[in-house]
């Protein structure tokens, strides 16, 4: 028997491009997947816009790790997707997704690779040194599409309960189970945020931030930088 999907998305103040993806994913749910939006608290039409999209609409405190750790404990299907809400899919994603993890019942979770998109030629760079990142060292981050087989995620206690690098701690968390499955095919996300803060000084802020956190900066403290 196929098994199910629960995508995932986090979302605050995204009514710009959220009703882009969850129209991407209408055959997933007409397919018999589904599709639930946790809202972070969004002063914008982004909850309005979702409703008639998904399945189930939830509503929390701001937080992508409170959201996500809401969403799968109100999802039914048999793999958690994790998705940003400014990641553009479509239904050949899941379907690469869904072989894979039937392809090799041993791995409990994996990743797609990234593309990021944008106007500088810069952030395909970028995009390249993050999934090579991953596939060397078996850490996923959430631009990349995380997915989990539900038993798994909450057999781990899901995402740690803190504002930044709850990748990083999930990833640590998964690889005890399993490598990763580091899938080729592309997800495409925004480049907004290297754009709006220079690509070179973003670059180097999540550097900086990630070998803060690797050298035992909490991420409360870290977090102060990320805004």
């Amino acid at each position: 028997m196929a098994e199910r999907l629960s995508i995932i998305i986090p979302a605050l103040n995204e009514a710009g491009g959220i009703a882009d993806l969850l129209d991407a994913l209408q055959p997933l749910r007409v397919q018999g997947h589904e599709v639930i939006l946790v809202d972070g608290g969004s002063t914008d039409a982004t909850v309005m816009l979702a409703r008639p999209r998904v399945d189930t609409v939830l509503c929390t405190a701001p937080g992508r790790a409170l959201q996500m750790n809401a969403g799968a404990q109100a999802a039914g299907g048999d793999i958690l997707w994790f998705v940003h809400a400014d990641t553009r899919l479509d239904d050949g994603h899941a379907a690469v997704l869904l072989q894979a993890m039937q392809s090799n019942p041993g791995r409990a979770w994996g990743r797609f690779d990234v593309r990021i998109n944008g106007r500088t030629p810069l952030l395909g760079l970028v995009a390249r040194m993050m999934n090579l990142r991953s596939r060397l060292s078996g850490i996923a981050t959430g631009d990349q599409g995380i997915f989990v087989r539900r038993a798994v995620f909450l057999e781990i206690g899901g995402y740690a309960d803190q504002p930044l690098m709850e990748d990083i701690e999930l990833s640590r968390a998964l690889k005890r189970i399993s490598p990763p499955l580091c899938l080729r095919q592309h997800i495409e996300t925004s480049g907004r945020r290297w754009e709006q803060g220079g690509v070179i000084r973003t670059i180097v802020l999540m550097w900086g931030l990630r070998l803060g956190y690797f050298l035992g900066l909490a991420p409360e403290r870290l977090a102060r930088f990320y805004t």
